[in-house]
């Protein structure tokens, strides 16, 4: 039986994710707490993965309930109540990356990239099958380069490659009483992030190469090829409807296919 195997969040834009055992749905289709904040520079540009390999050197946690995100970095261990102290973080994250920063707070939709999409959607299946393409790489470390929101147990590898393309089906997850319905909208381009080790930021050797020949060679029959622009792809972004933002996922929520 299909089922949410995971919930991750990420608070912070760029920095580690948080496991929930449930997340409500944000007026703006994401979840909540999802980049609810990010650093930005005087220009407006994000600190991110794709901007600096340095951010992997942050190991981080964070508690929604509170507020209150702990890194550790280079030996030390700081805490920063985000939303009352933005410019004590602000200006220690300035210190580390060597740019002046300013941290902003986005409760109804996040700093999310695609901002009129949802939440990213992959299967575990998907996860273990990435994983067996590279030696010695775990498949919570293929986890934490994909940075994916939802993810489905018991079902196939590539799973999620079914939601996108013409005639594509949706899916729906909840506990009985109450569904959240998820479109597929498109299918998740990959950047330079899941090259490299989440928790060092080096760059595992020939990652691309071997992820594109191994992605063309397993790719799903039942997936529309045409809603794919380059095979160095992976995971589905999702849009939830509007009448469906008002609900809340649960880890071991039912999930199936609908029309």
């Amino acid at each position: 039986m299909a089922t949410i195997e995971r919930l991750t969040v990420y608070p912070v834009k760029g920095l580690d994710g948080t496991d929930r055992d449930r997340a409500d749905i944000t007026p703006g289709g994401t979840l909540a707490h999802d980049r609810e904040f990010a650093f930005f520079d005087d220009d407006g540009a994000v600190l991110n993965g794709k901007r600096t390999d340095r951010i992997h050197r942050l190991d981080t946690d964070f508690d929604p309930s509170t507020g209150e995100l702990v890194v550790a970095f280079d030996g030390e261990r700081r805490r920063f109540d985000l939303a009352d102290e933005p410019a004590r973080a602000s200006a220690w994250f300035s210190d580390v990356f060597e740019t002046d920063l300013h941290l902003e707070r986005d409760r109804e939709l996040g700093h999310v990239d695609r901002r009129e999409m949802g939440p990213s959607v992959v299967s575990t299946a998907t996860l273990r099958e990435v994983a067996s393409w590279f030696d010695e790489l775990p498949v919570d470390g293929v986890r934490r380069r994909l940075r994916a929101n939802v993810e489905i147990g018991g079902v196939p590898a590539f799973w999620e490659d079914r939601f996108v393309g013409e005639d594509a089906p949706a899916f729906e997850a909840g506990d009985g009483s109450t569904t959240v319905r998820f479109d597929g909208v498109t299918p998740c381009g990959r950047c330079v992030v899941p090259e490299r080790d989440p928790d060092t930021g080096e760059p595992t050797p020939d990652f691309r190469e071997r992820f594109l020949e191994r992605r063309k060679a397993t790719f799903p029959e039942w997936a529309d090829v045409d809603a794919f622009d380059h095979y160095y792809t992976l995971m589905l972004i999702a849009s939830v409807p509007e009448c469906d933002r008002a609900q809340t996922l649960a880890v071991g929520d039912t999930v199936q296919i609908v029309d």
